[in-house]
Protein backbone atom coordinates (compact mmCIF):
# COMPACT_ATOMS: atom_id res chain seq x y z
CA UNK A 1 0.00 0.00 0.00
CA UNK A 2 1.31 3.24 -0.80
CA UNK A 3 2.32 5.82 1.88
CA UNK A 4 -0.24 8.85 2.82
CA UNK A 5 1.55 12.18 1.60
CA UNK A 6 2.19 14.32 3.63
CA UNK A 7 -0.15 17.95 3.67
CA UNK A 8 -0.26 20.71 5.73
CA UNK A 9 -1.93 19.80 9.52
CA UNK A 10 -4.20 21.95 10.96
CA UNK A 11 -6.71 25.19 10.24
CA UNK A 12 -5.63 25.80 6.51
CA UNK A 13 -9.07 28.61 6.30
CA UNK A 14 -6.79 31.41 5.26
CA UNK A 15 -4.45 30.74 2.78
CA UNK A 16 -2.23 33.61 1.52
CA UNK A 17 0.03 33.55 -1.66
CA UNK A 18 2.49 35.03 -2.53
CA UNK A 19 2.89 36.04 -6.09
CA UNK A 20 0.42 35.85 -8.89
CA UNK A 21 2.47 34.39 -11.25
CA UNK A 22 0.84 31.17 -13.47
CA UNK A 23 2.27 29.16 -10.61
CA UNK A 24 0.20 31.38 -7.71
CA UNK A 25 -2.90 31.83 -9.82
CA UNK A 26 -3.19 27.56 -10.70
CA UNK A 27 -2.53 27.57 -6.46
CA UNK A 28 -4.90 30.05 -5.52
CA UNK A 29 -7.63 28.28 -8.10
CA UNK A 30 -7.35 25.04 -6.85
CA UNK A 31 -7.40 26.78 -3.34
CA UNK A 32 -10.77 28.61 -3.52
CA UNK A 33 -12.35 25.74 -5.98
CA UNK A 34 -11.77 23.51 -2.69
CA UNK A 35 -13.37 25.90 -0.07
CA UNK A 36 -10.34 28.26 0.87
CA UNK A 37 -10.23 31.55 1.91
CA UNK A 38 -7.33 32.97 -0.21
CA UNK A 39 -5.42 36.24 -0.50
CA UNK A 40 -2.77 36.92 -3.55
CA UNK A 41 0.08 39.31 -2.75
CA UNK A 42 1.91 40.27 -5.59
CA UNK A 43 4.35 43.12 -5.93
CA UNK A 44 3.94 44.15 -9.33
CA UNK A 45 1.35 46.12 -10.68
CA UNK A 46 -0.49 43.43 -13.22
CA UNK A 47 -0.12 39.87 -12.52
CA UNK A 48 1.55 37.25 -14.81
CA UNK A 49 4.82 37.06 -13.33
CA UNK A 50 7.28 35.44 -15.87
CA UNK A 51 3.91 35.68 -18.37
CA UNK A 52 4.55 39.40 -17.73
CA UNK A 53 4.42 42.99 -19.84
CA UNK A 54 6.46 45.22 -21.17
CA UNK A 55 4.54 48.44 -21.86
CA UNK A 56 6.30 50.10 -25.23
CA UNK A 57 5.13 53.55 -26.99
CA UNK A 58 1.19 52.43 -27.97
CA UNK A 59 1.35 48.61 -27.53
CA UNK A 60 2.34 45.86 -24.75
CA UNK A 61 4.66 42.85 -25.38
CA UNK A 62 5.17 40.09 -23.29
CA UNK A 63 8.55 40.27 -21.32
CA UNK A 64 8.32 36.10 -20.34
CA UNK A 65 7.71 32.91 -21.68
CA UNK A 66 6.23 33.17 -25.77
CA UNK A 67 5.22 29.46 -26.39
CA UNK A 68 2.69 27.84 -24.42
CA UNK A 69 1.84 23.90 -24.60
CA UNK A 70 -0.53 21.80 -22.71
CA UNK A 71 -3.41 24.59 -22.59
CA UNK A 72 -5.30 21.89 -20.70
CA UNK A 73 -3.68 22.85 -17.64
CA UNK A 74 -4.95 26.52 -18.23
CA UNK A 75 -8.52 25.19 -18.56
CA UNK A 76 -7.96 22.79 -15.63
CA UNK A 77 -7.19 25.57 -13.01
CA UNK A 78 -9.81 27.41 -14.33
CA UNK A 79 -12.39 24.26 -14.02
CA UNK A 80 -11.51 24.35 -10.48
CA UNK A 81 -13.71 27.65 -9.69
CA UNK A 82 -16.34 26.77 -12.55
CA UNK A 83 -14.74 28.50 -15.22
CA UNK A 84 -13.84 27.94 -18.58
CA UNK A 85 -11.90 30.37 -21.71
CA UNK A 86 -14.90 31.78 -22.66
CA UNK A 87 -16.20 33.25 -19.51
CA UNK A 88 -13.37 35.30 -18.29
CA UNK A 89 -13.19 38.78 -19.06
CA UNK A 90 -11.54 39.41 -21.43
CA UNK A 91 -12.15 35.86 -22.84
CA UNK A 92 -9.24 33.71 -23.40
CA UNK A 93 -9.03 32.77 -27.09
CA UNK A 94 -6.40 30.48 -27.77
CA UNK A 95 -4.87 30.00 -31.69
CA UNK A 96 -2.85 26.42 -32.44
CA UNK A 97 0.41 27.69 -34.20
CA UNK A 98 0.67 25.70 -37.58
CA UNK A 99 3.41 25.48 -38.08
CA UNK A 100 4.63 25.26 -34.33
CA UNK A 101 7.64 26.79 -35.39
CA UNK A 102 9.67 27.77 -38.26
CA UNK A 103 13.75 26.33 -38.33
CA UNK A 104 16.25 28.07 -40.43
CA UNK A 105 19.87 26.62 -40.34
CA UNK A 106 23.38 27.79 -41.39
CA UNK A 107 23.38 25.66 -44.47
CA UNK A 108 20.70 27.88 -45.97
CA UNK A 109 17.89 25.46 -45.90
CA UNK A 110 14.38 25.75 -43.75
CA UNK A 111 11.81 23.44 -42.24
CA UNK A 112 8.35 23.82 -40.82
CA UNK A 113 8.00 22.35 -37.64
CA UNK A 114 4.27 20.71 -37.09
CA UNK A 115 2.34 19.13 -34.67
CA UNK A 116 0.31 17.48 -37.29
CA UNK A 117 1.93 14.24 -38.09
CA UNK A 118 0.83 13.98 -41.51
CA UNK A 119 2.25 17.28 -42.38
CA UNK A 120 5.36 17.23 -40.59
CA UNK A 121 6.00 13.79 -42.65
CA UNK A 122 4.89 15.71 -45.85
CA UNK A 123 7.92 18.35 -44.50
CA UNK A 124 10.85 16.12 -43.86
CA UNK A 125 9.76 14.18 -46.49
CA UNK A 126 10.70 17.22 -48.64
CA UNK A 127 13.47 18.52 -46.69
CA UNK A 128 15.77 15.38 -45.90
CA UNK A 129 14.02 12.69 -48.09
CA UNK A 130 11.30 10.16 -46.75
CA UNK A 131 13.37 7.36 -45.26
CA UNK A 132 14.01 10.31 -42.38
CA UNK A 133 10.54 10.63 -42.38
CA UNK A 134 9.73 7.10 -41.24
CA UNK A 135 12.90 8.07 -38.94
CA UNK A 136 10.79 10.94 -37.39
CA UNK A 137 7.83 8.67 -36.70
CA UNK A 138 9.87 5.93 -35.19
CA UNK A 139 10.80 9.13 -32.68
CA UNK A 140 7.90 10.79 -32.35
CA UNK A 141 6.05 7.29 -30.87
CA UNK A 142 8.89 6.90 -28.48
CA UNK A 143 8.71 10.61 -27.41
CA UNK A 144 4.87 10.20 -26.98
CA UNK A 145 5.56 7.18 -25.16
CA UNK A 146 8.08 8.66 -22.51
CA UNK A 147 5.33 11.47 -21.90
CA UNK A 148 2.94 9.40 -20.86
CA UNK A 149 5.05 6.95 -19.04
CA UNK A 150 6.18 10.17 -16.64
CA UNK A 151 3.38 12.24 -16.72
CA UNK A 152 1.09 11.18 -14.50
CA UNK A 153 3.98 9.78 -12.18
CA UNK A 154 5.88 11.82 -12.26
CA UNK A 155 5.32 15.25 -13.23
CA UNK A 156 1.74 15.53 -11.98
CA UNK A 157 2.53 14.19 -8.78
CA UNK A 158 4.30 15.44 -5.45
CA UNK A 159 6.95 13.68 -3.16
CA UNK A 160 7.69 13.37 0.19
CA UNK A 161 10.75 11.17 -0.93
CA UNK A 162 12.80 9.48 -3.24
CA UNK A 163 10.91 6.32 -1.94
CA UNK A 164 7.86 7.54 -3.10
CA UNK A 165 8.78 5.93 -6.70
CA UNK A 166 8.42 2.67 -5.51
CA UNK A 167 6.07 2.78 -3.19
CA UNK A 168 3.55 0.66 -4.49
CA UNK A 169 2.94 -1.82 -7.17
CA UNK A 170 1.75 0.39 -9.87
CA UNK A 171 4.26 3.28 -8.89
CA UNK A 172 7.21 0.48 -9.54
CA UNK A 173 5.29 -0.73 -12.38
CA UNK A 174 5.68 3.12 -13.86
CA UNK A 175 9.05 3.10 -12.92
CA UNK A 176 9.96 0.12 -14.35
CA UNK A 177 8.27 0.90 -17.59
CA UNK A 178 9.88 4.73 -17.66
CA UNK A 179 13.33 2.49 -17.27
CA UNK A 180 12.67 -0.12 -20.30
CA UNK A 181 11.73 2.77 -22.37
CA UNK A 182 15.60 4.30 -21.79
CA UNK A 183 14.36 7.34 -19.82
CA UNK A 184 17.26 7.31 -17.56
CA UNK A 185 20.00 7.47 -20.44
CA UNK A 186 20.69 10.66 -22.14
CA UNK A 187 18.76 12.41 -24.65
CA UNK A 188 21.03 13.51 -27.67
CA UNK A 189 22.08 9.81 -27.89
CA UNK A 190 18.94 8.23 -28.22
CA UNK A 191 17.98 10.74 -30.96
CA UNK A 192 21.00 10.69 -32.42
CA UNK A 193 20.59 6.70 -32.84
CA UNK A 194 16.75 7.26 -33.96
CA UNK A 195 17.13 10.12 -37.01
CA UNK A 196 20.41 10.96 -38.67
CA UNK A 197 19.75 14.22 -40.25
CA UNK A 198 21.75 16.59 -37.75
CA UNK A 199 18.98 19.50 -38.72
CA UNK A 200 16.29 17.37 -37.46
CA UNK A 201 18.62 16.63 -34.29
CA UNK A 202 18.59 20.23 -33.27
CA UNK A 203 14.77 20.06 -33.51
CA UNK A 204 13.86 17.57 -31.22
CA UNK A 205 16.86 18.54 -28.54
CA UNK A 206 16.66 21.78 -28.35
CA UNK A 207 14.11 21.71 -25.71
CA UNK A 208 16.90 20.14 -23.26
CA UNK A 209 17.81 23.73 -22.89
CA UNK A 210 14.42 24.76 -21.26
CA UNK A 211 15.61 22.18 -18.51
CA UNK A 212 18.75 23.93 -18.34
CA UNK A 213 21.36 21.48 -19.80
CA UNK A 214 22.85 20.21 -23.20
CA UNK A 215 21.26 17.81 -25.23
CA UNK A 216 24.26 15.79 -24.85
CA UNK A 217 23.73 15.64 -20.85
CA UNK A 218 20.27 15.76 -20.22
CA UNK A 219 17.98 13.29 -19.16
CA UNK A 220 16.18 11.20 -22.08
CA UNK A 221 12.94 11.89 -19.92
CA UNK A 222 13.02 15.05 -21.11
CA UNK A 223 12.09 14.13 -24.23
CA UNK A 224 8.35 14.75 -22.43
CA UNK A 225 9.08 18.68 -23.28
CA UNK A 226 10.37 17.85 -27.13
CA UNK A 227 7.06 15.77 -26.99
CA UNK A 228 5.04 18.53 -25.74
CA UNK A 229 6.56 21.05 -28.41
CA UNK A 230 6.45 19.11 -31.50
CA UNK A 231 3.40 16.80 -31.28
CA UNK A 232 0.76 18.11 -28.10
CA UNK A 233 1.19 22.23 -29.83
CA UNK A 234 1.78 24.76 -29.54
CA UNK A 235 -0.67 27.47 -29.06
CA UNK A 236 -0.73 31.66 -28.54
CA UNK A 237 -3.45 33.43 -26.65
CA UNK A 238 -5.26 36.23 -28.64
CA UNK A 239 -3.80 39.42 -26.97
CA UNK A 240 -0.26 37.73 -26.34
CA UNK A 241 0.55 35.43 -22.97
CA UNK A 242 0.04 38.05 -20.56
CA UNK A 243 -3.91 37.00 -21.55
CA UNK A 244 -3.46 33.53 -19.69
CA UNK A 245 -2.26 35.29 -16.34
CA UNK A 246 -5.66 37.65 -16.84
CA UNK A 247 -7.89 35.63 -17.28
CA UNK A 248 -6.75 33.09 -14.12
CA UNK A 249 -7.04 36.22 -12.32
CA UNK A 250 -10.54 37.25 -13.07
CA UNK A 251 -11.66 33.57 -12.67
CA UNK A 252 -10.19 33.75 -9.02
CA UNK A 253 -12.02 37.45 -7.84
CA UNK A 254 -15.06 36.63 -10.16
CA UNK A 255 -14.91 33.17 -7.73
CA UNK A 256 -14.33 35.47 -4.48
CA UNK A 257 -10.44 35.17 -4.14
CA UNK A 258 -8.24 38.32 -3.65
CA UNK A 259 -5.97 39.96 -5.47
CA UNK A 260 -3.53 42.71 -4.17
CA UNK A 261 -0.83 44.10 -6.50
CA UNK A 262 1.94 46.51 -5.84
CA UNK A 263 2.17 44.45 -2.61
CA UNK A 264 5.47 43.41 -1.78
CA UNK A 265 6.24 40.90 1.49
CA UNK A 266 8.99 41.68 3.30
CA UNK A 267 8.96 39.05 6.25
CA UNK A 268 6.67 36.22 7.58
CA UNK A 269 5.67 35.88 11.59
CA UNK A 270 5.84 32.67 13.29
CA UNK A 271 4.26 31.07 16.26
CA UNK A 272 5.98 27.65 16.90
CA UNK A 273 6.58 25.80 13.34
CA UNK A 274 3.85 27.88 11.82
CA UNK A 275 3.85 31.31 9.96
CA UNK A 276 0.71 32.88 11.48
CA UNK A 277 1.04 36.33 8.87
CA UNK A 278 2.55 37.64 6.35
CA UNK A 279 4.48 41.41 6.51
CA UNK A 280 4.33 43.54 3.39
CA UNK A 281 6.79 46.10 2.66
CA UNK A 282 4.51 48.54 3.50
CA UNK A 283 4.51 47.21 7.04
CA UNK A 284 0.73 45.85 6.75
CA UNK A 285 -0.18 42.26 8.67
CA UNK A 286 -2.12 39.97 6.77
CA UNK A 287 -2.97 37.05 8.83
CA UNK A 288 -3.01 33.52 7.69
CA UNK A 289 -3.49 29.52 8.32
CA UNK A 290 -1.60 28.74 5.24
CA UNK A 291 0.80 30.29 3.21
CA UNK A 292 2.29 29.53 -0.64
CA UNK A 293 5.50 31.11 -2.02
CA UNK A 294 6.22 31.27 -5.71
CA UNK A 295 8.99 33.57 -5.64
CA UNK A 296 12.25 32.47 -7.61
CA UNK A 297 13.73 30.23 -4.91
CA UNK A 298 16.39 32.83 -3.88
CA UNK A 299 13.83 35.25 -2.51
CA UNK A 300 11.88 32.48 -0.65
CA UNK A 301 15.18 31.42 1.37
CA UNK A 302 15.84 35.39 2.04
CA UNK A 303 12.34 35.22 3.07
CA UNK A 304 12.46 32.28 5.18
CA UNK A 305 16.27 32.95 6.48
CA UNK A 306 15.19 34.80 10.06
CA UNK A 307 12.85 31.36 10.72
CA UNK A 308 14.09 28.86 9.62
CA UNK A 309 18.01 29.57 10.52
CA UNK A 310 18.68 27.13 7.36
CA UNK A 311 21.35 27.81 4.79
CA UNK A 312 19.63 26.71 1.39
CA UNK A 313 21.77 23.67 -0.39
CA UNK A 314 23.74 24.64 -3.34
CA UNK A 315 22.08 24.43 -6.58
CA UNK A 316 23.34 24.44 -9.91
CA UNK A 317 21.27 27.14 -12.14
CA UNK A 318 19.99 27.24 -15.58
CA UNK A 319 21.69 29.35 -18.10
CA UNK A 320 20.13 32.67 -18.60
CA UNK A 321 19.22 34.66 -21.89
CA UNK A 322 19.36 38.26 -23.45
CA UNK A 323 16.06 39.30 -24.75
CA UNK A 324 15.73 42.52 -27.37
CA UNK A 325 12.14 43.45 -27.46
CA UNK A 326 10.68 46.32 -29.59
CA UNK A 327 9.13 47.05 -33.25
CA UNK A 328 10.24 46.84 -36.57
CA UNK A 329 8.27 48.33 -39.48
CA UNK A 330 6.15 45.77 -41.01
CA UNK A 331 7.27 47.31 -45.02
CA UNK A 332 11.12 45.57 -43.35
CA UNK A 333 9.60 42.29 -41.68
CA UNK A 334 7.43 41.70 -44.60
CA UNK A 335 10.72 41.28 -46.59
CA UNK A 336 12.37 38.85 -44.59
CA UNK A 337 12.35 34.88 -45.86
CA UNK A 338 9.62 33.38 -43.42
CA UNK A 339 6.73 34.93 -42.27
CA UNK A 340 6.26 32.41 -39.02
CA UNK A 341 5.58 33.17 -35.57
CA UNK A 342 8.30 31.55 -33.74
CA UNK A 343 11.46 31.46 -35.91
CA UNK A 344 14.73 29.23 -34.33
CA UNK A 345 17.99 30.49 -36.12
CA UNK A 346 20.12 27.99 -35.86
CA UNK A 347 23.72 29.05 -36.44
CA UNK A 348 27.14 26.37 -37.53
CA UNK A 349 27.69 25.12 -34.25
CA UNK A 350 25.95 23.15 -31.91
CA UNK A 351 27.78 21.13 -28.92
CA UNK A 352 30.20 24.03 -28.80
CA UNK A 353 27.44 26.46 -28.08
CA UNK A 354 25.87 24.36 -25.44
CA UNK A 355 29.29 23.89 -23.84
CA UNK A 356 29.75 27.47 -23.61
CA UNK A 357 26.41 28.45 -22.03
CA UNK A 358 26.13 25.72 -19.92
CA UNK A 359 29.82 25.66 -18.23
CA UNK A 360 30.47 25.60 -14.91
CA UNK A 361 31.75 28.68 -12.76
CA UNK A 362 33.96 31.01 -14.78
CA UNK A 363 34.11 29.02 -17.63
CA UNK A 364 30.98 30.22 -19.69
CA UNK A 365 31.25 32.21 -22.48
CA UNK A 366 28.95 34.11 -25.16
CA UNK A 367 27.89 32.30 -27.81
CA UNK A 368 30.29 32.28 -30.64
CA UNK A 369 27.94 30.81 -33.43
CA UNK A 370 24.52 31.56 -31.67
CA UNK A 371 21.31 29.92 -32.26
CA UNK A 372 18.07 32.82 -31.39
CA UNK A 373 14.61 32.37 -31.33
CA UNK A 374 13.22 35.62 -33.24
CA UNK A 375 9.06 35.94 -32.23
CA UNK A 376 6.59 37.54 -34.00
CA UNK A 377 3.14 37.75 -32.26
CA UNK A 378 1.42 40.28 -34.97
CA UNK A 379 1.84 37.08 -37.17
CA UNK A 380 -1.04 35.10 -35.48
CA UNK A 381 -3.20 38.21 -34.01
CA UNK A 382 -2.67 41.33 -36.69
CA UNK A 383 -4.29 43.32 -33.71
CA UNK A 384 -1.11 44.02 -32.15
CA UNK A 385 0.40 45.74 -34.90
CA UNK A 386 0.84 49.30 -33.70
CA UNK A 387 1.19 52.85 -35.78
CA UNK A 388 4.14 53.94 -34.69
CA UNK A 389 5.69 57.36 -35.40
CA UNK A 390 3.19 57.39 -38.96
CA UNK A 391 4.57 53.41 -39.58
CA UNK A 392 2.72 50.45 -39.38
CA UNK A 393 4.87 48.41 -37.34
CA UNK A 394 4.81 44.82 -35.49
CA UNK A 395 6.14 43.77 -32.24
CA UNK A 396 9.24 41.85 -32.17
CA UNK A 397 11.27 39.76 -29.51
CA UNK A 398 14.32 37.96 -29.82
CA UNK A 399 16.03 35.76 -27.29
CA UNK A 400 19.69 34.59 -27.47
CA UNK A 401 20.60 32.52 -25.08
CA UNK A 402 23.64 33.26 -22.52
CA UNK A 403 25.80 32.04 -19.42
CA UNK A 404 24.35 32.94 -16.49
CA UNK A 405 26.34 35.08 -13.95
CA UNK A 406 27.98 32.16 -11.87
CA UNK A 407 29.12 31.11 -14.55
CA UNK A 408 30.20 33.96 -16.41
CA UNK A 409 30.34 36.54 -14.19
CA UNK A 410 30.16 39.33 -17.05
CA UNK A 411 30.27 42.74 -17.05
CA UNK A 412 26.59 43.00 -17.87
CA UNK A 413 26.65 46.85 -17.21
CA UNK A 414 29.04 48.31 -19.99
CA UNK A 415 28.80 44.71 -22.84
CA UNK A 416 24.59 45.13 -23.18
CA UNK A 417 25.15 47.97 -25.98
CA UNK A 418 27.71 45.99 -27.90
CA UNK A 419 26.57 42.52 -27.70
CA UNK A 420 22.98 43.92 -29.11
CA UNK A 421 24.63 45.44 -32.03
CA UNK A 422 26.83 42.38 -32.53
CA UNK A 423 23.11 40.23 -32.40
CA UNK A 424 21.63 42.59 -34.90
CA UNK A 425 24.43 42.43 -37.33
CA UNK A 426 24.45 38.44 -37.07
CA UNK A 427 20.49 38.84 -37.75
CA UNK A 428 21.15 41.02 -40.50
CA UNK A 429 23.68 38.81 -42.30
CA UNK A 430 21.55 35.81 -41.68
CA UNK A 431 18.80 37.72 -44.19
CA UNK A 432 17.01 39.78 -41.81
CA UNK A 433 17.39 42.55 -44.15
CA UNK A 434 16.89 46.12 -42.27
CA UNK A 435 16.88 45.01 -38.89
CA UNK A 436 20.07 46.50 -37.38
CA UNK A 437 18.58 50.09 -38.79
CA UNK A 438 14.81 49.56 -38.17
CA UNK A 439 14.43 47.49 -35.19
CA UNK A 440 13.01 49.80 -32.57
CA UNK A 441 14.13 48.17 -29.05
CA UNK A 442 12.17 49.29 -26.02
CA UNK A 443 13.88 46.88 -23.35
CA UNK A 444 16.57 44.73 -23.29
CA UNK A 445 16.78 41.82 -20.43
CA UNK A 446 20.48 40.75 -19.52
CA UNK A 447 21.34 38.40 -16.20
CA UNK A 448 21.41 41.69 -14.86
CA UNK A 449 17.70 42.28 -14.97
CA UNK A 450 17.11 39.23 -13.47
CA UNK A 451 19.11 39.49 -10.74
CA UNK A 452 17.36 42.41 -10.01
CA UNK A 453 14.46 40.41 -9.58
CA UNK A 454 15.25 37.57 -7.02
CA UNK A 455 16.51 35.02 -9.69
CA UNK A 456 19.72 33.38 -8.39
CA UNK A 457 22.50 33.54 -10.82
CA UNK A 458 20.32 35.87 -12.81
CA UNK A 459 18.57 33.68 -15.09
CA UNK A 460 14.91 33.36 -14.78
CA UNK A 461 15.51 29.14 -15.53
CA UNK A 462 15.53 28.40 -12.17
CA UNK A 463 17.47 25.41 -10.86
CA UNK A 464 18.95 23.24 -13.92
CA UNK A 465 17.19 19.68 -14.48
CA UNK A 466 20.47 17.91 -13.54
CA UNK A 467 19.55 14.29 -12.17
CA UNK A 468 19.97 15.31 -8.58
CA UNK A 469 17.60 18.37 -8.77
CA UNK A 470 15.38 16.07 -11.13
CA UNK A 471 11.31 14.59 -10.27
CA UNK A 472 11.75 13.67 -5.80
CA UNK A 473 15.89 15.06 -5.60
CA UNK A 474 14.12 18.77 -6.85
CA UNK A 475 13.59 20.95 -4.48
CA UNK A 476 10.39 19.92 -2.53
CA UNK A 477 7.52 21.84 -1.92
CA UNK A 478 7.41 21.66 1.70
CA UNK A 479 9.58 23.42 4.29
CA UNK A 480 11.60 22.03 6.74
CA UNK A 481 10.46 23.41 10.08
CA UNK A 482 7.68 24.89 9.34
CA UNK A 483 4.35 23.14 8.91
CA UNK A 484 2.41 25.51 6.58
CA UNK A 485 4.59 26.88 4.49
CA UNK A 486 4.26 25.47 0.53
CA UNK A 487 6.32 26.12 -2.07
CA UNK A 488 5.24 26.13 -5.96
CA UNK A 489 6.48 27.86 -9.15
CA UNK A 490 9.95 26.58 -11.37
CA UNK A 491 11.97 26.27 -8.61
CA UNK A 492 10.08 23.58 -6.78
CA UNK A 493 9.05 20.51 -8.23
CA UNK A 494 7.76 19.58 -11.36
CA UNK A 495 10.23 22.19 -12.35
CA UNK A 496 10.82 25.01 -15.24
CA UNK A 497 8.22 26.13 -17.91
CA UNK A 498 4.46 27.23 -18.45
CA UNK A 499 3.43 23.75 -18.22
CA UNK A 500 5.13 22.79 -15.41
CA UNK A 501 4.49 25.87 -13.33
CA UNK A 502 0.99 25.48 -13.95
CA UNK A 503 1.08 21.65 -12.08
CA UNK A 504 2.87 23.05 -9.34
CA UNK A 505 0.45 25.68 -8.02
CA UNK A 506 -1.50 22.49 -8.11
CA UNK A 507 0.62 19.89 -6.17
CA UNK A 508 0.97 22.86 -3.84
CA UNK A 509 -2.70 22.85 -3.76
CA UNK A 510 -3.03 19.56 -2.85
CA UNK A 511 -0.43 19.82 0.20
CA UNK A 512 -3.34 21.84 2.12
CA UNK A 513 -6.12 20.35 0.56
CA UNK A 514 -5.05 16.59 0.95
CA UNK A 515 -7.02 16.35 -2.18
CA UNK A 516 -5.54 14.36 -5.06
CA UNK A 517 -4.30 15.63 -7.89
CA UNK A 518 -5.42 13.30 -10.69
CA UNK A 519 -8.34 14.95 -12.19
CA UNK A 520 -6.03 16.40 -15.52
CA UNK A 521 -5.79 12.36 -16.41
CA UNK A 522 -8.96 12.77 -18.46
CA UNK A 523 -7.75 16.26 -19.69
CA UNK A 524 -4.41 15.66 -21.56
CA UNK A 525 -3.80 14.36 -24.95
CA UNK A 526 -2.20 10.77 -25.20
CA UNK A 527 0.18 9.67 -28.11
CA UNK A 528 -0.44 6.08 -28.67
CA UNK A 529 -1.14 5.87 -32.59
CA UNK A 530 1.89 5.13 -35.02
CA UNK A 531 1.23 9.19 -36.36
CA UNK A 532 1.28 10.12 -32.47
Amino acid sequence: MARALRTVPGRTDHVVVVGAGLAGLSAALHLTGSGRRVTVLERESSPGGRVGTYRGPGYDIDNGATVLTMPELVREALAAVGADFDSTRPALVLERLAPAYHARFADGSSLDVHSDPDRMVDEISRVCGPAEAARYLTLRRWLGRIFDAEYHRFMDANFDSPLDLVASRAAAKDLLKLTVLGGFGRLGARVDRTITDPRLRRIFTFQALYAGVAPADALAVYGAIAHMDTSLGVYFPRGGMRSIALALADALTTAGGEIRLGTEVAAVETTGDRVTAVVTAAGDRVDCDAVVLTPDTAVVDELLRPVTRRTPRRVRVSPSAVVLHGTVPTAVTNRWAARRHHTIDFGHAWTRTFAEITARAGRGRLMTDPSLLITRPAVSDPGLVIDRAGTASEPVSVLAPCPNLHSAPLDWSSLTGPYVNELLRELEARGYGGIAEHFTIDHVDTPLTWLGKGMAAGSPFAAAHVFRQTGPFRRPNLVKGLDNVVLAGSGTVPGVGVPTVLLSGKLAAARITGLPTARSAEMLPKARSARG
